[in-house]
């Protein structure tokens, strides 16, 4: 009973991890906040783009049909030829349909013809909906014109069929999916653990107090630099050995992903130095983790297709660094685009980067105030202390 008494009571002095106030805290979420977030289960509106070779009254009609439906949204109609590959950058896209040129003509003089359509399969769940769709559209476009053959139409007796390619991922690799995203995941979270206790350390040694009066914000910044270069190295050995032992596409360029890692890890470590500076020690500190890396996981688009999402759950997600992450690794690894291909993206990974850096500098510029103020105040009572014993 004594050793219950004597764990009781460091429970609830906060020298650990406040589980009670965390156990809570993740019921509420994972069944409020996850259900509103998780609750759509198929693609609704997800973008599809159009190469239309045609541009002909009746690739115009099948384009309407297509951005008519509930689970597909036509986004961009290009009339000139493009490499598909191009127009999933950025997930502008989850499908790109190709009409061909002629199309019109081969359907209404009863020639057999094909609509190409190509598929993003970064995630192998995202267009299962669109592909349904898209052969009930087709299926219904062919059931219409066998019911005006002998009528008022009899020309109209050509068939079209869908013509698919599995892009990026073609045979559904878990080396491609799950796995990379563990990879990336696990390997932000070990970092958090290594870097969130960081300020509480420097309290605890009594640093701090001089970085605050004597140094920048940067002192602190060039101290994640070592833990970043670790996490770097483990991402590149974590994907050898899924190229090597399984069956990795690395399409892109290794120093343009590498490139965007330095940026990267900036912006996960000066979070998770925000994020645990008034940690009273870094054990509290390492519980915050939960706050902000599980999320970009979770709605980062490995777990579940972005087109499950509604759109401003798509945009909350951004505040997870993770989910730029992910942006990067479905861009450049699967689809294998260049930093000028992605140059919107990366802007506003930027700009995303320069507002964790402006949060650490107020964080700082506080605790230095406070500091200050805590230096005079107790100078103040040091001399009233001295003028009393004087006395």
């Amino acid at each position: 009973m004594n050793s219950l008494k004597d764990e009781i009571k460091f429970l609830f002095s906060g020298q650990g991890m406040p589980y009670e106030r965390v156990c809570l805290t993740v019921a509420m979420v994972v069944t409020v906040l996850l259900s509103v977030l998780l609750s759509g289960n198929f693609a609704k509106e997800a973008r599809v783009a159009v190469i239309d070779l045609d541009n002909s009254a009746y690739t115009r009609e099948l384009i309407t049909r297509v951005n008519a439906s509930e689970y597909m949204q036509v986004t961009a109609v290009l009339n000139a030829p493009v490499d598909p590959k191009t127009l999933f950058y950025e997930d502008k896209a989850v499908a790109v349909l190709y009409f061909p040129q002629g199309l019109e003509k081969d359907r209404y003089t009863g020639v057999g013809t094909h609509v190409g359509v190509f598929y993003d399969n970064t995630n192998n769940a995202q267009t299962a909906d669109i592909k349904v769709a898209l052969n009930e559209l087709i299926g219904l476009d062919n059931a219409q014109a066998a019911g005006d053959v002998g009528s008022t139409n009899d020309s109209l007796a050509g068939s079209v069929s869908l013509a698919e390619r599995i892009l990026f991922n073609p045979q559904d690799s878990t080396s491609n999916g799950e796995t990379l995203g563990f990879l990336f995941f696990f390997g932000s979270m070990f970092f958090v653990f290594a870097t969130i206790g960081m300020v509480p350390r420097l309290r605890l040694t009594h640093q701090l107090d001089g970085i605050l009066t004597e140094g920048t914000p940067w002192d602190i910044v060039l101290r994640l630099l070592p833990y970043g270069g670790c996490l770097i190295v483990s991402f590149v050995v974590g994907m050898a050995i899924l190229r090597v032992w399984g069956d990795l596409n690395f399409s892109g360029s290794l120093m343009t992903f590498l490139f965007i890692q330095l940026f990267y890890v900036m912006a996960v470590g000066m979070m998770s130095v925000l994020f645990g500076w008034t940690a009273a020690n870094p054990g509290v500190a390492a519980s915050r983790m939960i706050l902000f890396i599980p999320g970009g996981f979770i709605l980062g688009g490995i777990t579940g297709p972005l087109t499950f999402y509604q759109p401003w759950v798509v945009a909350v997600s951004h505040v997870f660094p993770l989910t730029w992450e992910f942006h990067f690794q479905r861009d450049i690894i699967a689809r294998g685009a260049g930093l000028g291909d992605i140059s919107a993206l990366f802007g506003a990974f930027l700009l995303y980067l320069a507002a964790i850096a402006v949060l650490l500098i107020l964080r700082f510029r506080s605790a230095r105030r406070a500091l200050l103020h805590r230096q005079v105040t107790e100078a103040r009572h040091r001399e009233k202390f001295k003028q009393l014993a004087g006395e």
